[in-house]
């Protein structure tokens, strides 16, 4: 009998020792720590899953934990998800791991009868019809555009606890850019508030406040959900907005039984609520707290943690928990590699050069990314990418010309060209069609909806400028005729593909080679953040992000003018100050590649590289562009050492595009077998 008691002890003692036995030192005290406040200061590819799933399972093993009487909080169903599948491998279920809402949600639909005196009400179907409603009665002109940034406000009001009175004080302090003035904001968050109680429904926001507000305020009903709930653990704590917290608060009850997960150089969603000082300020709270720091870097080579570590270093020192630094447990890599270019098309090709030459060295096209901070940048790379015959995949958004403001402008375009133009007058054509549909040239709106939008429908405009760049005769109907044959191109199937995202859309994921891309002040830190210190950082945060997700290959580069032949002023991003090596090819690299052409090209190479460059001139010259506009230095190389004999041939290569191929392939056909 002593034997049979003792038996559950020695197998859970077993258990423990093997779970802490898959851990470094540093993720071991932190799996260990399993009572009273635990704060895990977890870095970039520190194993921050790994060593809060151990820690559970510890917990359950040692007998410190019973497994329902677990509440881990994500913030995505994916990484509950995850975390639930990684107990299940190491023996432990019946741990509940679900999102806030989820967890609220779940709460609510059992105690509504208590609180609410009936069954759980409905969810808002389409925030955006009541939003509407609530915007007309307000006497507001609104589009779809701005009806998701008002949205946006009201959500980001509702999580921060701002009721409509509060609002306008509110959004002045934080630094908010709302679609309307910020009284009628107000006002449109009141009516929206009144139209969800007569019609009896909640919103997600709600979900969140009502349970709270049941267990702060209903005793019977507090007292169940934390004789449930014993131990809580919260992901991504850096996170948190001002409700979320409130829950949290709610479900403990004043006791001290919480695991906080995060990292402070990881905070980049400070525009939706999210309250870093949570995290930050953990320790004040709970003078007591084990405070665990993860600084091992098993993801990233030590050349990217180097450059990420100093990067983050040159931000101003925070108030509250200790930084943290990176320290690389990976393989030597290859350095970090920065490119200055003259225009971002230039850009964009040499990117996509780069990514083809990685997947023809053996790479998978899906473990390469490239990010940029707005997604109206994607365009750009999503045109460079198609003409290297590089497969992509567009993560964080709609393809861009599946977005709705370019379906419209396109479907308007159309229908401007049924009536014929004139040659020569593409862009103010353009110009004024766009018009049409509020769009002013020169004014982007505030709003990250709106600011989208705007930038959508200006990449258009910069498109017909760069078609009139090779070919001034072009007319409308030629242009809508090339926006299909684009359109067609793009929509062809990506199973595997080079990921285009957001710095945004990127946190949480990793690759093997990552190019950021667009670094220059007013897109990163981004023009409406430099009035504010705080937002600056931010920004810089964000590119800290976007590093971090490297695994081996970084590339960081920025362009000196937004569309060929532009004027070169736009500076490279402030953050990159310090990082930039003095030897990195940072000089207008046309200069560059025809010198290293010269050198590399030898013999029969050499000579028809010298043949296009001369056709190349003359053809610029007859067109009045440069001739770079007309096919880059490298591309002249690929058709040089290739040596394509037909069209099919000249397009596979990179730099040829449908376009160029109809424009210049005979005669660069005939150039090469002269």
């Amino acid at each position: 009998m002593s034997q049979m008691v003792g038996a559950p002890g020695a197998v859970r003692a077993t258990g423990a020792e093997v779970v802490l036995a898959q851990l470094d030192d540093e993720q071991r005290a932190a799996a260990s720590a399993v009572s009273g406040p635990v704060c895990i200061l977890a870095g970039a590819g520190t194993g921050k899953t790994r060593t809060i799933t151990h820690r559970i399972a510890y917990g359950v093993h040692t007998g410190a934990f019973v497994p329902e009487q677990v509440l881990a909080v994500t913030f995505t169903a994916r990484a509950a998800g995850e975390l639930r599948t990684r107990l299940g491998g190491l023996g432990v279920g019946g741990v509940q791991a679900r999102t806030f809402h989820a967890a609220a949600m779940r709460q609510l639909r059992y105690f509504a009868p208590q609180v609410l005196g009936g069954p759980m009400p409905g969810l808002v179907e389409n925030k955006l019809r009541l939003v509407a409603s609530a915007a007309s009665r307000a006497r507001l002109t609104t589009d779809r555009t701005s009806l998701r940034d008002l949205a946006g406000e009201i959500e980001w009001a509702k999580t921060t606890l701002a009721t409509p009175e509060d609002y306008p004080a509110r959004a002045r302090a934080a630094g908010r850019e709302p679609p309307f003035e910020a009284p009628a904001v107000a006002q449109v968050y009141a009516s929206y508030e009144s139209a969800k109680q007569r019609d009896g429904v909640l919103d997600f926001e709600d979900l969140l406040l009502v349970t709270a507000f049941a267990i702060e305020e209903h005793a019977p009903v507090a007292r169940q959900i934390r004789a449930q709930y014993r131990h809580f653990v919260v992901d991504e704590y850096q996170d948190v907005n001002p409700l979320q917290q409130r829950l949290l608060d709610a479900w403990l009850g004043g006791r001290a039984d919480v695991c906080v997960v995060g990292d402070p150089n990881q905070t980049i969603y400070s525009f939706t609520g999210a309250d870093p000082d949570y995290l930050l300020g953990f320790a004040d709270r709970y003078p007591d707290a084990e405070v665990v720091k993860l600084e091992r870097d098993y993801r990233s080579t030590p050349q990217v943690v180097a450059l990420a570590n100093k990067l983050i270093g040159q931000a101003p020192p925070r108030k509250g928990l200790p930084g943290l630094r990176l320290l690389g447990q990976r393989a030597e890599g290859p350095a970090p590699r920065f490119f200055e270019h003259p225009d971002e098309p230039t850009e964009a090709a040499a990117v996509a050069q780069a990514c083809r030459a990685l997947v023809e060295a053996g790479t998978p096209a899906s473990e390469i990314a490239v990010l940029f901070r707005i997604n109206a940048q994607s365009e750009v790379y999503e045109n460079a990418l198609s003409a290297a015959g590089v497969p992509y995949v567009l993560r964080g958004g709609e393809r861009f010309f599946e977005r709705p403001e370019v379906r419209e402008a396109v479907l308007l375009l159309r229908g401007a060209a049924a009536g014929g133009s004139e040659p020569g007058a593409l862009v103010p054509t353009v110009r004024d069609v766009l018009a049409s549909t509020g769009w002013v040239e020169h004014r982007p709106p505030p709003g990250g909806a709106a600011r989208d939008r705007w930038q959508s429908l200006a990449a258009l405009v910069d498109l017909a400028v760069d078609l009139v760049a090779e070919d001034p005769t072009i007319d409308l109907p030629g242009f809508v005729t090339h926006l299909a044959a684009r359109a067609d191109a793009q929509h062809a199937p990506t199973v595997q593909g080079v990921t285009l995202a957001s710095m945004h859309a990127a946190k949480g994921l990793e690759w093997d080679a990552v190019f950021v891309v667009g670094l220059v002040d007013g897109v990163l830190p981004i023009a409406q953040s430099l009035s504010r210190p705080e937002a600056v950082e931010e920004e810089r945060r964000l590119l800290y992000v976007a590093v971090t997700r490297a695994r081996e290959h970084l590339t960081l580069s920025w362009s000196l003018a937004r569309n060929p032949g532009g004027r070169r002023s736009r500076p490279r991003s402030r953050f990159l100050t310090g990082l930039v090596p003095e030897s990195a090819p940072t000089a207008a690299p046309a200069a560059r590649r025809q010198k290293r052409a010269k050198v590399v090209l030898e013999g029969e190479a050499g000579e028809l590289f010298e043949r296009l460059r001369a056709w190349r001139s003359a053809t610029a010259q007859a067109a009045s562009v440069p001739a770079y506009v007309v096919l880059t230095d490298a591309t002249l190389q690929a058709i040089a050492e290739s040596r394509p004999g037909t069209l099919r041939e000249l397009a596979a290569l990179p730099g040829i595009g449908a376009r160029k191929l109809e424009l210049y392939g005979e005669d660069v056909l005939a150039t090469v077998s002269a």
